[in-house]
């Protein structure tokens, strides 16, 4: 039985699946340009774990921390707006579930590990700074990815040619 010792870090993405992630302001879209930045990320993983959690106005574990990069890319294809039904921008929420997908630390020398946290929108929903606060007391890495321009853009309704409106 041998053993092989692992070197690469474990990385859990926090993509938003808000419909404003359907806007335009970045081509195609700000949710599949994140997913294309993902996907080459994920590309260039050796000896790397990764895992995913969507959110909007919930959030929820799309793929557990894994070495299995063709189903992180196949989890990755498949997003949309439609996986998370409450809509909103519950970034600590995906925060702390990202905390939790690592497991207790159990080494000596610890595994680096990051949070990929890509979103377009204000925090709304959660206490997204108490939930960065306790990623770094854990010795976590947040990296916050905004997508999208400052001016915003219009949200395509999907299946029409119409945009989102509110009062």
């Amino acid at each position: 039985v041998e053993k092989d010792k692992r070197k690469g870090i474990e990385v859990m993405i926090a993509l938003d699946v808000s419909n404003s992630m359907m806007a335009q302001d970045v081509q195609p879209s700000r949710l599949d340009n994140s997913k294309q930045v993902l996907s080459k990320l994920i590309d260039n993983m050796t000896e790397d774990k990764v895992g995913l959690v969507v959110f909007a106005g919930d959030a929820y574990t799309q793929l557990p921390i894994t070495v299995d990069y063709v189903s992180a890319k196949m989890f990755m294809s498949s997003i949309s707006p439609n996986l998370v039904p409450r809509q909103g921008t519950a970034i600590g929420t995906a925060v702390d579930m990202c905390i939790k997908s690592f497991g207790e630390m159990k080494e000596k020398n610890p595994i680096s590990r990051s949070i990929i946290l890509i979103t377009d929108g204000e925090n709304h929903e959660d206490d997204a700074i108490g939930a960065a606060k306790l990623a770094k007391e854990k010795g976590i890495i947040l990296h916050v990815i905004g997508m999208g321009k400052p001016e915003g853009a219009p949200i395509p309704i999907e299946g029409t040619m119409s945009f989102r409106k509110d009062k």
